[in-house]
């Protein structure tokens, strides 16, 4: 019989700042670290879910893999199995990406789960020196919403005592098993089972993808002698789930999956999927300063918990926004979860209104919503949202709750396979013909058997659509104060000023968002300033950082379609540098902050 573990009331006291953000609690290691810190944010938690919800619940603990997270996982089980969760998950070697998280909560075993506590900082650093990071997902598998995430804020600042089974073993999360023990609930005062059970992180995510994609039509355009594919996992958590899914199910060798082994401090790299920072894939993807001899035709990257994506073509980036609205535009005929049709499409207010202009095309609704994807979740379990993204490199559909970085390279796959189907040809011929920029390769009969690439997909999407010049300028670790002053000075003239050199400016606002599903109100999600012709720019302040402030500042210009050529073909830079020069000035961001450059450009 197992032995009876007693649970022990742990006298504590609060610590600051322990708010979430739109991605949960990110701190530096070294606060998490700190005794009582994160056990007083996981029983924050805990209390702030409505009572009896707990007791014998199957909760999802799980991360990126980043340092730090074994620990971490060791420490919630104790307050898991004393607060009466009966059962918890946890991914071999406490590896699960964000969305395959989603995705056990919302199908294995039909649903049983509660929830999940994720372990991930995101796209930030890893390692002794760097960021943590753990958010609450709930029974829908999508992050809390703000009615919880403030009532865990506001359970962090009184906090006094947690409960905990301090002498429950150390858990093995090594290899796949199950550890059952019999211990005291602090609520009930009475003795219970509790059970730990290390699963396969990848399975339940594997299953829920091959009822989406046609995975013999993607391995079969893989398998194409003229064209080739490379992913990179930035050491992140991807990495089991890229050998797993592309190369055992669909055949990508594996000297073509790079950096797919996960790493606690991501090797020492900072895994975003950007052009700054996966400067690995950007420059075997042709986009650096020296091209390789031999260039992949489709190249991706996933963040340090997946959930985010880069996609590039030969010598050629495709805007997240640009990737979203192309997704959408052909969801219906190249992703068999779609047959039915796209219900909806959704995009954070921040990222260009490129997915607009398909939702209007296809007389479908296109909602507008603020930065952070619980946002998303309620469309989606309205029915009212079928396909969401973010600038940020956040793409995903309501397949889970979750933005899914794999979800969208295996999307792009899709694409790829379905427009270079001979019988799917015309329609590029079509285009091409009203676009006499794009040209398909080869000539006469030959010509249905040349591949369409990734570069000739986006700019068909821009004749038939239009384009949407977008850049972001992130300017990260600022002091808050000054980083305060610039959002300031731009609120004080919203609604003041309506020419600003040559611009006239139609609407100037901070964003509000009126939720359809629930009613609720979101205020001040970020300074807005539109011209008449449609281009704009936005600031806002990140919540995704660990220390300092981050302003992101979005520049965006639409071209139309009748425009031609030579104007849709336009360098980025140069077409919304007007705008740049523009927004600099009226923020005053280099006088205020100090900051010449941004850190990142996208």
């Amino acid at each position: 019989m197992s032995k009876h573990l007693a649970c022990t009331i742990v006298d504590t006291k609060p610590f600051d700042g322990q708010k979430p953000g739109t991605s949960g609690l990110r701190k530096k290691v070294k606060e998490f670290e700190k005794e009582h810190y994160l056990a007083n944010f996981i029983q924050s938690t805990f209390d702030a879910l409505p009572d009896g919800q707990l007791t014998g619940s199957t909760l999802v603990v799980s991360g990126d893999g980043r340092y730090y997270s074994v620990p971490a996982i060791q420490i919630i089980a104790k307050l898991a199995a004393a607060n009466g969760v009966g059962k918890l998950w946890v991914g071999v070697g406490g590896l699960m990406s964000t969305p395959a998280v989603s995705a056990v909560i919302r199908n294995r075993h039909r649903g049983e789960a509660l929830g999940a506590f994720i372990l991930t900082a995101s796209h930030n650093p890893g390692g002794p020196n760097e960021d943590f990071g753990v958010k609450y997902n709930c029974e829908n598998g999508g992050p809390a919403p703000e009615k919880l995430t403030d009532a865990i804020f506001e359970n962090t600042k009184i906090i006094t005592r947690y409960s905990s089974i301090t002498e429950l073993p150390e858990l093995d999360v090594s290899k796949p098993g199950r550890h059952s023990f019999f211990v005291q609930h602090a609520a009930e005062n009475k003795f219970g089972q509790f059970e730990v059970e290390v699963i396969d992180p990848v399975e339940d995510y594997l299953k829920l993808l091959r009822t989406i994609f046609d995975f013999a039509s993607i391995k079969a355009f893989l398998a194409r002698a003229d064209f080739s594919f490379t992913f990179d996992g930035l050491s992140g958590v991807a990495g089991p789930y890229a050998h797993r899914i592309l190369g055992r199910e669909l055949g990508v060798p594996a000297a073509a999956l790079v950096n797919c082994e996960p790493l606690p401090d991501f090797g020492g790299h900072h895994p975003d999927p950007n052009l700054t920072y996966a400067r690995h894939l950007v420059n075997v993807m042709g986009l650096g300063t020296t091209i390789p001899g031999h260039v992949p035709h489709l190249g991706a990257a996933c963040d340090g918990d997946a959930d985010r994506n880069m996609i590039l073509g030969s010598k050629f980036f495709v805007t997240p926004s640009d990737s979203v609205a192309i997704i959408a535009a052909h969801a219906a005929e190249a992703i068999p979860y779609f047959k039915g049709g796209v219900k909806g499409v959704a995009r954070s207010m921040p990222t260009s209104a490129a997915l607009d202009r398909v939702a209007e095309a296809k007389g479908i609704a296109c909602y507008e919503v603020p930065t952070g994807w619980k946002f998303f979740g309620n469309l989606m379990d309205a029915g009212k949202c079928s396909i969401c993204g973010e600038e940020s490199f956040g793409t995903g559909s309501d397949h889970i709750r979750e933005k899914d970085g794999l979800w969208a390279v295996l999307a792009w796959l899709s694409i790829l396979a379905h427009v270079n189907k001979d019988q799917n040809r015309s329609l590029y011929e079509k285009v091409a013909k009203a676009a006499p920029g794009l040209h398909l390769p080869g000539g006469g009969d030959k010509q249905t058997k040349q591949l369409v690439t990734v570069e000739q997909v986006v700019k068909a999407h821009w004749a038939q659509y239009g384009r949407n010049f977008y850049q972001r300028y992130d300017y990260e670790g600022v002091d808050a104060d000054k980083a305060n002053k610039v959002m300031t000075l731009l609120e004080s003239k919203m609604g003041e000023i309506t020419q600003f050199r040559s611009l006239k400016i139609v609407q100037s606002d901070q964003f509000t968002y009126h939720d359809p599903v629930d009613g609720s109100v979101a205020k001040n999600q970020g300074a807005r300033f539109v011209m008449d012709d449609g281009s704009r720019f936005v600031f806002r302040l990140s919540g995704t950082g660990s220390s300092g402030a981050t302003i992101r500042m979005y520049v965006e210009k639409y071209v139309a379609p009748e425009a031609g050529e030579e104007a849709l073909g336009q360098d980025t830079s140069e077409a919304v540098a007007p705008l740049v020069k523009a927004a600099l000035a009226m923020s005053d961001l280099v006088h205020l902050t100090g900051r010449k450059e941004p850190t990142v450009i996208t």
